[in-house]
């Protein structure tokens, strides 16, 4: 992964009447890094990518993505980018082949280049044999790789990806982002994804927290966990309504406590072992329990 970023922004703001979306954001994406953006609804995520991507214009600072200031220069910024976004927008009543055709044109392909780059990506989507099927007749999956596949035809050095995977099942989820690790592994190409499956966060190299339009921490998924002000354990009770009650009466000084399935897990402050009573197990922070804390962190301050 290099140091050469490819999305640097300054103060990034941008306001709609009174209300502030993204607010003076500043962010640096290295060339060849997997970038999570993660948030809960209303973060500002999409706000933020509609800037970098040029579509709109900040209110307040800039972003500056593969040289090019994106309020300035936004036709510059988009023949190097490709876009996936959440919702599936190819066109249905066209064929795999024929939405990769019409893509690549878009995208200033002569015929003979289109013709081998198309191969190439219905090679790498595992397309090959869908080439005549009707694109509103594909599978989620499949769905996903052609939209993939067409935002990657003309070789874009920067992928924006917006919750790419939110209407597939595991083992598409598992391929897509195995797809993405070998599109990155050369170090020419680098991805800026949001998403809200914590399991997929695990796969990014660098990740930053949203919350009210702010980057209220970022890192690695194995920073962001060390530097969680606490360790978690969970409280072995028959069920959870028992474990918080015998928390709130142990007088215990939980950071923060929650249930997640049947286990009630409670993040402790560090060195601090929780009493007997409480029947503690430690237990491994994952994103999820990462996401929990940042999540309710409202005006926390920045990592």
């Amino acid at each position: 992964m290099s140091t050469d970023a490819v999305i640097r922004t300054e103060g990034l703001t941008r306001r709609f009447g009174d209300f502030t979306a993204v607010d003076h954001l500043a962010l640096t994406v290295p060339r060849g890094a997997i970038y999570g953006f993660i948030g809960s609804n209303g973060s500002g995520k999409s706000t933020a990518i509609r800037m970098i991507c040029g579509l709109l214009t900040p209110t307040e600072g800039r972003a500056v993505v593969l040289g090019h200031d994106t309020a300035r220069e936004p036709d510059r910024v988009k023949e190097r980018l490709g876009y996936m976004s959440q919702k599936f927008s190819l066109y249905l009543d066209l064929s795999v082949l024929e939405n990769l055709h019409f893509y690549g044109s878009l995208y200033g392909l002569c015929r003979a280049k289109r013709t081998a780059r198309i191969a190439e990506v219905l090679s790498l989507m595992h397309l090959e044999d869908r080439t005549a099927v009707p694109a509103g007749s594909l599978s989620g999956g499949q769905k996903q790789r052609l939209a993939l596949a067409c935002a990657i035809l003309h070789r874009p050095e920067l992928l924006i990806l917006d919750e790419p995977t939110s209407a597939v099942d595991p083992t598409s989820r598992r391929l897509f982002w195995n797809l993405l690790a070998d599109l990155v592994a050369g170090g020419k190409t680098t991805v800026l994804v949001t998403t809200h499956f914590m399991d997929e966060a695990e796969h990014c190299d660098i990740i930053g927290f949203l919350q009210e339009g702010r980057l209220i921490a970022e890192g690695s998924p194995a920073r962001l966990k060390e530097t969680l002000p606490g360790t978690l354990w969970t409280l072995r009770f028959p069920a959870p309504e028992e474990a918080a009650a015998a928390l709130a009466a142990s007088g215990a000084p939980a950071l923060e406590a929650y249930t997640f399935g049947r286990e009630y897990r409670v993040l402790f402050p560090k060195d601090f072992v929780p009493p007997e009573a409480l029947h503690p197990m430690r237990a491994e922070l994952s994103m999820e329990d990462v996401f929990i804390y940042y999540d309710k962190k409202l005006g926390g301050d920045r990592l």
